[in-house]
């Protein structure tokens, strides 16, 4: 995914305008071209170390030779600069769109990213390159070039696959990942290998159920490294699609410390530190679990009124639904407010509540959703904190 952003609106319309009557007019004009002197490439660029940038980018390339033009087409382009971003980020429904740039500039900016960039120039005939031509051209004219953007189902990725499916006969006979294989597990292998267990927690956190949907062999494609291993075992009307594979840039390597485990070890502190003060007789201790009581009660109650957002209020369908409710109860932000009051519902309800977290507990692993490992410690701490309050109360 790349981001749109520093430039202002009139010098963007100025600069969007040009190439784009510049690209028309030149491909509109090699139609009369039997030959079609094109060549078309898939672009997929390694991960970045930005989170957006996790999962890596797919992009297609085209070279008129005849025109002189080299150009890369990007799906993942979306306006930082719109007022409304974050709203619309939230709501799940930003528009991305669909933007152009020579090569140099594209291959600039990763460099500067330190991310490698791998070409597959593609094997098609003079037809196919007229369709997938005259598809971007029609891509390009006004509101074609916008689309909402979705996670799993619908991103810069996915759009070039359909397009290479429909267009270039990409037929993919194998899997490319292993059996039994779910959106989140291929999630999980990028953000291990980026080191980032707390953007992971973040994920798991707000990936609902359809995240754990085994994928087919097309739904695995939504990556890019699964669909550049896609074109590299395509096999169309006796042919392979890959007429050869280069690579224009090769990034450094980075070392990078294994903390996967981190937020495990934090929440299991996290625990044992609470048992001890709740388990304390001490003066201090007594003023201060009140506190924790509702600063924990709060903490999940949020969380589960965001996740109830995210599912039934937002276009994000990958977000719900949401089996983490089970501890992010939203109903314990209400209660949170009633800790130092003592009323008795209040006790029948972190009854209610502890039976409801030892049940979670003993069917984590074989509930049909997901849950981060780390998740487990923070369960057993509202558990704990549950159990706590209604001792508190007798």
């Amino acid at each position: 995914m790349s981001e749109l952003s520093g430039m202002k609106k009139i010098l963007l319309a100025i600069f969007f305008t040009f190439y784009f009557s510049f690209f028309t007019f030149h491909f509109l004009s090699a139609q009369t071209d039997t030959t079609i002197r094109t060549r078309i490439s898939l672009l997929t660029c390694a991960p970045g170390g930005e989170l957006y940038a996790t999962f890596g980018h797919t992009a297609l390339r085209i070279i008129d030779s005849i025109h002189q033009t080299d150009m890369v087409f990007n799906y993942g382009t979306f306006d930082f600069d719109d007022p409304h971003f974050y709203t619309k980020f939230v709501r799940g429904k930003l528009e991305y769109f669909l933007s152009f740039e020579p090569i140099q500039n594209f291959l600039y900016g990763y460099q500067l990213e330190n991310r490698s960039v791998w070409e597959q120039e593609l094997l098609l005939t003079n037809q196919e390159k007229r369709n997938i031509v005259q598809a971007i051209q029609t891509n390009l004219t006004g509101n074609n070039r916008y689309y909402k953007y979705d996670f799993l189902n619908d991103n810069c990725t996915s759009r070039v696959k359909d397009m290479l499916t429909q267009y270039a006969g990409l037929n993919v006979a194998h899997p490319l990942v292993k059996e039994g294989t779910t959106y989140r597990g291929m999630l999980h292998r990028y953000l291990d290998a980026a080191h980032m267990p707390w953007s992971k927690l973040g994920i798991d956190i707000l990936l609902g159920s359809p995240s754990d949907k085994k994928v087919t062999i097309e739904e695995s494609m939504f990556l890019p490294d699964y669909l550049m291993k896609a074109v590299d075992s395509s096999i169309h009307t006796s042919k392979p699609i890959l007429q050869q594979k280069n690579t224009l840039f090769t990034a450094q390597d980075v070392i990078l410390s294994d903390n996967r485990y981190q937020p495990l070890v934090v929440f299991s502190l996290v625990w044992f530190c609470t048992a001890i003060l709740y388990s304390s007789k001490k003066k201090l201790a007594k003023k201060i679990t009140p506190f924790i009581h509702s600063l924990f009660l709060y903490i999940s109650g949020f969380m589960g009124i965001v996740l109830l957002f995210m599912w039934l209020g937002t276009d994000h369908k990958a977000f719900g639904p949401n089996y983490n409710l089970a501890w992010a109860l939203p109903t314990n932000a209400i209660a949170a407010f009633f800790v130092w009051r003592k009323p008795i519902w209040l006790k029948k309800y972190c009854r209610f509540t502890s039976w409801v977290y030892l049940l979670l507990l003993a069917c984590w692993f074989i509930l049909p959703q997901q849950f981060n490992i780390a998740l487990f410690a923070f369960t057993v701490t509202l558990l704990t904190t549950n159990v706590s309050i209604v001792r508190s109360s007798i």
